[in-house]
């Protein structure tokens, strides 16, 4: 008994501290350890299950600092979340372990690059947070999107303009079948 609790503890322990650095969608996900890993190099999603879209909105905020990552986790919160799939986890040969999530947000092409060209001014790894299950594709970042005035600076928010940033998504679940290469 004392041998089995010992494992218990060690592997929770392991599992806790892998998750140490890992960003997750909020504190309950991160005691339950939901949080979508990332797809083995050469994963394809050649088997389409289901695709949503989504749309989200930032109307505050510094734009060169966040750039459009409110509004992308948004999108994609937002395709996700008015959606069942339970036939998913008998459509994905291994169940939600081997579901592929791809994800493709349209980004204003004001926010896609950071000025030192060192990548997208969306923090993936907030966006990647949102997906629960899943071995989740490179995330694909597209110009797309839209900024608009919000007709409201609102210091407080940390706002320096009234552009306001819509970021849209598309969330493709599926597997690999590998048939593809």
């Amino acid at each position: 008994m004392a041998l089995a609790q010992l494992r218990r503890t060690t592997a929770l322990r392991r599992h806790r501290s892998s998750q140490a650095d890992a960003v997750f969608w909020n504190d309950e996900w991160r005691r339950l350890g939901l949080k979508a890993q990332r797809a083995p190099e050469g994963a394809t999603l050649d088997r389409l299950g289901f695709v949503q879209l989504g749309f989200g909105v930032d109307q505050h905020g510094k734009r060169g600092a966040g750039g459009a990552t409110k509004a992308a986790v948004r999108a994609c919160r937002n395709a996700l979340e008015f959606n069942s799939i339970p036939g998913m986890v008998e459509f994905v040969p291994g169940g939600r372990r081997n579901m592929l999530v791809h994800v493709k947000l349209g980004v204003p092409p004001e926010t896609t690059a950071r000025a030192d060209g060192a990548g997208p001014v969306v923090d993936l790894a907030q966006v990647a947070a949102v997906f629960p299950y899943g071995k989740l594709l490179p995330i694909e970042v597209v110009p797309g999107g839209l900024t608009y005035g919000s007709g409201r600076v609102v210091p407080e928010l940390g706002d320096d303009d009234d552009v306001a940033v819509v970021v849209a998504a598309a969330v493709s679940i599926g597997y690999d079948s590998g048939e593809s290469g």
